[in-house]
């Protein structure tokens, strides 16, 4: 039985270097690829690199901290359920780069309580049963690490919505999880092999992250790149066939509208209603109101990416 460490006299640099250690429950949705905001080349990085770690907003930390009182309390009004502090990071019996570090355990219960504030932009992903899957990966990990049969989550919507749901042990993605946290720590973390690059936003921003410092130089890209090139290219025109294809479509039905407003057939409804939208006439703006506004420009600096095909020297 691997022994718990109790964390609650750690620091936060202290904290964190435990985490290095392993896989948290944070990381699973990461791994199994349904959290929008961290990709798992991001999570290689901050686990072999741990300076590479983006910085987050400090607000939303704090924020998060201190309303994570509230939502337990709140929990507790509503339930009658009684909740305590877990000062431990647990590590699993079996699977030691497994850990766990619980907001809230609840009292006669082996089951834990997960606490969590959102945007009111975010009430769709918490209708009915629904539970956002980052948020349900994260407390099927702490069930498997734990060996809890239950867990109940509790989030406060935009300051004014509180939501709680109960989630039964489901050992399958329990078993899924296991599986590719395994394959993830021993096969890329361990191995000192990067996951393969995806195409999500989150690796994006990622990129972009790890190499904003520009070193003004021209190197030699492998011949690899190559197919790299080609496929950018292909994804293009792809793109652009699709697009026109779309709008061949959009034409046809439009044709079919005629001067309707709408259209109905058995699996669809579709409407053809003009719309009026109010615009900035920029280009005005700037040529009568140069002086005013020149104090309102704000400028940001990105990287650009650009192909050009060169001919190859004979």
């Amino acid at each position: 039985m691997v022994q718990p460490i109790n964390i609650k006299h750690l620091s936060r640099e202290e904290w964190l270097q435990e985490r290095q250690s392993g896989i948290g429950g944070s990381d699973a949705g990461t791994i199994l690829g349904v959290n929008k905001w961290k990709s798992k080349t991001q999570l290689f990085f901050e686990k072999t690199n741990p300076e590479l770690k983006q910085e987050v907003d400090n607000e939303y930390i704090y924020w998060g901290n201190v309303l994570e009182d509230i939502v337990a309390k709140e929990f507790e009004n509503r339930t009658g359920k009684r909740v305590r502090r877990d000062n431990r990071m647990l590590r699993h019996p079996e699977h030691d780069f497994m850990l766990a570090n619980m907001d809230r355990v609840v009292v006669g219960e082996k089951a834990l309580l997960e606490c969590k504030t959102t945007s009111q932009y975010n009430k769709d992903l918490w209708e009915g049963d629904d539970i956002p899957a980052q948020y349900l990966c994260q407390v099927q990990h702490y069930m498997a690490v734990t060996g809890y049969k239950k867990a109940y989550i509790a989030v406060l919507l935009g300051g004014n919505t509180f939501i709680w749901k109960e989630i039964d042990r489901d050992e399958e993605l329990i078993n899924i999880l296991i599986e590719a946290e395994k394959d993830f720590w021993e096969n890329n973390v361990q191995a000192g092999v990067i996951p393969d690059i995806d195409g999500s936003e989150a690796t994006s921003n990622f990129i972009n992250h790890m190499y904003k410092d520009i070193d003004e130089e021209e190197v030699a890209l492998n011949e690899d790149v190559n197919t790299l090139l080609k496929g950018i290219e292909a994804c293009k025109r792809d793109v652009k066939e699709t697009q026109e294809l779309q709008k061949k479509y959009e034409n046809q039905l439009k044709d079919q509208l005629g001067n309707n407003i709408a259209g109905k057939t058995k699996s669809y409804l579709v409407t053809w209603k003009p719309q009026k939208r109010k615009s900035l006439d920029s280009k005005r703006l700037k040529e009568e109101q140069a002086d005013l506004i020149k104090d309102y420009y704000k400028e940001s600096e990105t990287r650009v990416l650009r192909i050009k095909q060169i001919k190859e020297e004979e």
